[in-house]
């Protein structure tokens, strides 16, 4: 069985207090988009995750041990097999995507699980799991799991600039918090994110963490992008294009200087990800 976890980027991420149990709420508009990478799952004689290059504990693998502890699922071991193609620790949730996919491919092995109980699970494993189950374009609230569909956009083009820097999430956040104030709970309800596109409360913190995210910023700017900003908790950097040819001609002209970049698009419910065995 196959499955494709596509990466995220946030076209606007709102944050605001920080809740009891130690996350903060966010309001954001979640787009999934073509760079992705591939999951293929196969009976094995115990539960293994394997995902070559990456090293440390595994989000997927969390992600089947709590399939099974919630539906009891007693089923053969299963072994995951995970090309990694979006860039790791780099803001685009692609742990959270793999960990979405292994909820997928493990539903569907099984016959377990519907929809709520797998928001459950995914709720349970990270803030951007929810938004990653059925990707596409989404509006997150609370602190990841509340998940609301929304209309599949016009075309666009993203450029993406990947970093060798490793930012952890925690310490973003944790910059975000000293850097404060952050938005209130009472202001994240009344903005529309829909008109907020290019706004990440968090790109500060990250920019005083990783300085090499100026660089990033300028380069996407002056490739004509219509908004440059950090993906999620970056360090990754992407430039959002009216049309998908003018990312294409960035991502060539960059590359041709020796900088890294990649393009992609926009996701479309109907053409999202796609299983098959």
């Amino acid at each position: 069985m196959r499955d494709a976890a596509p990466a995220k980027v946030n076209l606007c991420l709102l944050i605001g207090p920080l809740r009891d149990d130690g996350r903060h709420e966010l309001l954001s508009v979640m787009q999934a988009i073509s760079l992705a990478d591939e999951l293929e799952m196969h009976d094995a004689e115990r539960d293994e995750v394997v995902c070559p290059g990456v090293e440390g504990p595994n989000l997927a693998a969390a992600a089947v041990a709590a399939f099974r502890g919630e539906t009891g699922w007693d089923g053969p071991g299963q072994r995951i097999e995970i090309r990694k193609r979006i860039p790791v620790a780099a803001g685009m949730g692609g742990g959270s995507s793999d960990a979405a996919a292994a909820l997928r491919l493990l539903s569907r092995r099984s016959g377990l699980g519907d929809r709520r109980l797998l928001l459950e699970l995914a709720a349970g494993l990270g803030s951007d799991v929810p938004a990653l189950l059925e990707p596409g374009r989404v509006l997150v609230r609370g602190a990841g799991e509340r998940v609301d569909a929304l209309a599949d956009p016009a075309p666009f083009g993203v450029l993406v600039l990947p970093s060798h820097a490793r930012l952890s999430t925690a310490a973003v956040y944790a910059r975000a918090d000293e850097l404060g104030p952050l938005r209130s709970g009472a202001e994240l309800d009344t903005l529309d994110p829909l008109a907020l596109t290019g706004v990440n409360d968090l790109q500060e913190a990250a920019r005083a963490l990783e300085p090499s995210i100026d660089l990033a910023l300028a380069r996407v700017r002056d490739e004509g992008a219509q908004h440059a900003l950090v993906c999620g908790s970056g360090p990754t950097v992407i430039g959002l294009f009216e049309r998908s040819a003018g990312a294409e001609l960035a991502s060539e002209r960059l590359r041709a200087a020796g900088v890294e970049a990649l393009a992609a698009v926009p996701l479309r419910t109907t053409g999202g990800s796609r299983s098959a065995d």
